[in-house]
Parts: C-alpha cells; structure tokens; sequence
C-alpha cells in the first residue's frame, strides 16, 4: 500500500501571514488539526498545528483586559508559530516508510509531495486505519495472535494449515520479537470460514504458542 492510496489530495493550506485567528477558523471549518504552510509562489515552507496556536492563547491567568486580546492574537500570524523543519514524503511511499517517520520524529502528520508540488496530507489516522484494515480489523472471522520460529518457511506451513482446514485468511501482521527466550517471531492472523477450536488445533503443529484466540 503507498501513500497516494491514503492521502488528502489538494490539502487546505495557509501562509506565513495568515493569522492565529484566522488559521483557527479555517482548521474548524475543514476539521482538521494540522495545515501546511505555503508561501506566495506555492512552496512548502512549514507546518502548523491547532496545539501551536492554542499554546500562543494568552491563558485565563494574563493580565490582558478582554479588549486587548483579539488585537494581540491578529497581530500573531502563522510564521511565528510554524515548524519550518519539515518531514514530508511522495505518493509513491509506502506506508509504513511514512509510518515509521511519524513515530521517529513524533508527528502527526506528512504533507505529500511530487517534487516541490505539494499534492496531498497523510495524518496519523489514515494510517492507523490501513494497519487497522491489513489487519483484518473491518472482517468478522477468528483472531489468533501466536509466536513462531525465526526460520524459512514457517508461514507458508501456517497458511497451508489453514487453507487446509478451508479457512480464508482476511487479515495478516508479523513483529520481531528478540529477548531472554531468543528470536521468534510474532503474527497475528485474521481467518474466515472456520471455527476457531478446528482452526486452533490446525495450528498448534506449526507455532511455538497461540497466545490468545476469539472470534472478532
């Protein structure tokens, strides 16, 4: 799966000079949190998020009068509070190239760009739901969660097992796991068509442990 399948095509934008109030407005308006900033020629030049300019909010402890507020947030604008270091990344990305950028650098969102076009935004819930999805999250069917061995071939016996039982496989995910017990593996299997004791006991033979089993 790449990025061009989750992304926002034509994103809303603002500019440097935008002001607090007036990005605010528009993020309420598209219901989003975060915006990328564009300069007057069209090129990316940061982002801004809704925590930015709620965090430039004078708090209700200031010793600002009420009228001086608006005229204190207008003259903020976007260019104050914009992250100018930004991430971003192409359509053609994979997901969970874009995925693991989210999680190094601890940010929610990637503005999508062919060459210096910005064409798109993916935020972390669209990724959230293409892991949900790969998953099997949206199927009903039995859910096993089990450890196998760090060696060839162990899936293609896990899924000739199942096919072997006439179960249909909706969803599939694997994680690394290198501790006190050695390397094995982690995989998390979503399956249709059969019930989960007969699918249970295809299985045994060909994982270290089923670690937990139900239908969802």
């Amino acid at each position: 799966m790449l990025i061009r399948e989750l992304m926002i095509p034509k994103p809303a934008v603002v500019t440097p000079h935008t002001t607090m109030p007036e990005a605010l407005k528009l993020m309420k308006e598209k219901h989003v949190h975060r915006m990328p900033v564009v300069d007057a020629h069209g090129a990316l030049v940061g982002i801004i998020s809704e925590t930015d300019l709620h965090n430039a909010t004078p708090s209700s402890a200031t010793l600002l009068s009420f009228w001086e507020i608006p005229t204190l947030l207008a003259k903020i604008t976007v260019e104050m509070l914009m992250v100018k270091d930004v991430a971003t990344v192409t359509e053609d990305t994979p997901v969970e190239d874009a995925a693991r950028v989210m999680a190094d650098r601890n940010i929610g969102s990637l503005p999508v760009m062919d060459g210096k076009h910005l064409v798109g935004m993916v935020n972390q819930n669209d990724i959230f739901r293409a892991f949900m999805e790969l998953l099997g999250g949206r199927r009903k069917g039995v859910r096993i969660w089990a450890t196998t061995a760090d060696r060839k071939g162990t899936i293609a016996e896990i899924t000739s097992a199942i096919t072997a039982v006439s179960g249909d496989i909706v969803g599939l995910g694997f994680r690394e796991v290198a501790d006190a017990k050695g390397a094995r593996w982690e995989i998390t299997i979503k399956v249709q068509d059969v019930p989960k004791d007969k699918l249970v006991a295809a299985l045994k033979p060909h994982v270290l442990e089923i670690l937990d089993a139900r239908e969802s």
